[in-house]
């Protein structure tokens, strides 16, 4: 506000705090109520944060519960012998429980070619005059390197391994101190997948496993013991074959892979379940993200809280725990949640209950069932889904709440800038009202300072002393 300290100066009267205490008996009443409502505006605010904050939780954990991959899920539990670990294995949702050993009996391998005795004698010898071209073949993959005339043995191991066509072979040079072997390693594994290298010209048939004549052994030899193999499992005494070390659906719908070969015929054991742990786990978190919305409502709508007496929280509170009594079609034994070994306490909280049953044993014998309890389409977390669903979407209740929550503080900041001109209206009025009577005032004085002037001039006036 434009203050005007000068009220008062002709009239000697203390105007100035006439003009504050009038502004101030109108002013503070209405910002204190502006304090108190925006308090309580804030407060509301943060409650309806913490209680959609909590439904969200819970709604996270539905969704977990309403999804049915969640309830057919595997798991696969692998016990390995003392030696160390012989297979890992993975699942799918259609892998069937049951319990099987396996042995590793031989690990998959690519091809290892070594070239023969003094061919070359240092890395720094000519493999080719004029230039030429090498095709290295494994399987169905191939890829060729071109050499310039003149070009090494490194040259050629460093060609081999820089192609950018490399589908996998190693090359290196063995210097055993009378000549230097080319060593070439394919990691392309499975039976009949050997390194093939052939040439365009004789003069590399000494770097080739076939010379250019398309008959002949070239330089390059793959030993019996080198040559590519499949990887050899038997799963309860079956023989199981195949081109790398992963064996999918050698048992169906389940991956194994083959770590390392079985010392002393030894096993790993391995039985496949449903995955009752995680199940279970989740289960318990919607019991404690159910707890946590009830208590979360209950402390904001207690007496003296911001939201007591609220009826919409009443009613969500209400809903919430009308729906843990959803009857559901289909799941054979169970009608409700609590006969899956879930209940009420004395203090109105979810819990794991075993008077009927416990949740492990409906877990165990009914494994299926409980599924269909959480995700049939009138399942606990499908209703629950959608209850939420209702409150917290972009459309929902919560948010509703919050935006005219929203609104009433926006409308109050408006209402206190309005309250702030008007007092300043209010304040000018005032000094303009006193700054005619303190002139009116000031007049008088000086008027009467004249007369008492006048008076005191005239022939026998005397002043009393």
């Amino acid at each position: 506000m434009a203050l005007i300290t000068s009220a008062g100066v002709g009239s000697g009267l203390d105007l100035e705090s006439i003009i504050s205490a009038t502004v101030d008996a109108e002013n503070l009443p209405k910002l204190s109520k502006f304090t108190k409502k925006e308090q309580e505006l804030s407060v509301s605010l943060s409650s309806v944060g913490a209680i959609k904050s909590s439904l969200s939780s819970l709604d996270s954990i539905m969704e977990k519960l309403a999804d049915i991959d969640n309830f057919n899920k595997r798991t696969a539990t692998v016990t390995q012998p003392a030696s160390g670990d012989l297979i890992s294995v993975s699942t799918s949702s259609k892998s069937t429980s049951a319990s099987f050993d396996v042995e590793v009996i031989q690990l998959a391998q690519g091809s290892r070619a070594v070239m023969d005795d003094n061919l070359f004698s240092a890395p720094t010898d000519v493999v080719t005059a004029s230039g030429g071209n090498l095709t290295f073949t494994a399987g169905t993959k191939n890829f060729s390197i071109n050499l310039a005339a003149g070009a090494t043995l490194e040259e050629l191991r460093v060609a081999i391994n820089d192609s950018d066509d490399n589908f996998g072979v190693t090359a290196n040079i063995i210097n055993d101190g009378t000549s230097s072997k080319l060593v070439l390693t394919s990691d392309e594994t499975g039976l009949g997948n050997d390194l093939v290298i052939t040439n365009d010209t004789a003069e590399l048939d000494n770097v080739s496993t076939l010379a250019n004549d398309g008959i002949t052994q070239g330089g390059l030899k793959i030993a019996a013991d080198d040559m590519a193999d499949d990887a050899i499992i038997e799963v309860d005494g079956i023989s199981i074959s195949s081109d790398t070390n992963k064996f999918t659906n050698a048992i169906q719908d389940l991956t194994i892979t083959a770590l390392k070969e079985s010392e002393n015929n030894e096993t790993a054991g391995l039985v496949v379940d449903v995955d009752k742990a995680t199940v279970e786990a989740n289960i318990n978190e919607f019991i404690e993200k159910f707890n946590n919305v009830i208590d979360t409502i209950d402390y904001h709508t207690q007496i003296g809280a911001a939201l007591n007496g609220d009826s919409a929280m009443r009613s969500l509170k209400s809903q919430l725990v009308n729906t843990l009594s959803s009857m559901v079609t289909g799941a054979g034994n169970f009608e409700t949640l609590y006969d899956i070994g879930i209940g009420l306490s004395k203090e109105g909280d979810l819990e794991k209950d075993s008077l009927v049953r416990s949740l492990n044993d409906a877990l165990t014998d009914s494994y299926d069932d409980v599924g269909t309890i959480f995700t049939a389409p009138d399942g606990i977390a499908t209703v629950f889904s959608g209850l939420l669903d209702n409150y917290l979407e972009s459309d929902g209740a919560m948010k509703f709440r919050e935006d005219s929550l929203n609104a009433e503080l926006k409308q109050l900041e408006n209402d206190r800038s309005n309250h702030a001109y008007r007092m300043e209206q209010l304040e000018i009025r005032l000094r303009k009202q006193y700054s005619s009577l303190d002139v009116l005032i000031a007049q008088m004085k000086s008027s009467g300072d004249f007369l008492s002037g006048q008076l005191a001039s005239l022939p026998g006036f005397t002043r009393e002393k």
